[in-house]
């Protein structure tokens, strides 16, 4: 079994936020896999489906972000899923709008959500898709911009990012992930 990890922030204030694009694409996978994220457990909305013949656990961390690590961890280790059966969809800024990249393992880049994971988990050897909400200007924009609404272009462009997301998780639960790195984070 492997366990995908969407992540983002509760409530509605963050729905629609760069943020929480790791729930997007989680709520997109679980609508082609017609898995329902909907059992409350561990601090979490979790479901069960198959993708492409993988029995996969779907998780979304109700605790914010930067405590995702304290949802997962549990689930993890109730399931018996050890860190490389995990995949994180994590929003990440130093990626332009849009760009998917996959990751396995090494630091967490500055990312709050990834720290915990790696605190809770015990390891940081899982698979990441890094999704791109690009950098704003200065650092004192930070903040607004990841926990911004897409604009209007972002918006457009939005259903795109999320299948290319999703084809790079359905890509990973498959295959060896340094394949999948091969094909997704070259440029185009």
């Amino acid at each position: 079994m492997k366990l995908l990890v969407g992540l983002g922030n509760p409530g509605k204030e963050y729905e629609r936020t760069r943020h929480n694009i790791g729930w997007l694409v989680l709520d997109e996978i679980a609508s082609l896999a017609r898995a329902s994220v909907d059992r409350k457990k561990f601090g979490a909305e979790l479901g069960e489906g198959e993708i492409d013949g993988v029995r996969t656990l779907l998780i979304k961390p109700q605790t914010y972000m930067n405590l995702s690590g304290e949802a997962v961890g549990p689930a993890a280790r109730f399931y018996k899923i050890e860190p490389r059966d995990v995949v994180v969809v994590q929003d990440e800024l130093d990626l332009e709008y849009g760009r998917v990249q996959i990751k396995v393992g090494g630091g967490a880049g500055g990312h709050n959500g990834i720290k915990s994971l790696i605190s809770h988990l015990g390891s940081p050897d899982f698979v990441r898709i890094r999704v791109g909400i690009g950098r704003p200007g200065g650092k004192k924009e930070v903040v607004g911009h990841v926990l911004g609404s897409f604009d209007k272009k972002e918006n457009e462009e939005l259903p795109f990012v999320l299948g290319r997301a999703a084809d790079a998780i359905r890509c990973v639960l498959k295959n060896d992930p340094i394949k999948c790195m091969n094909e997704f984070n070259k440029r185009t």
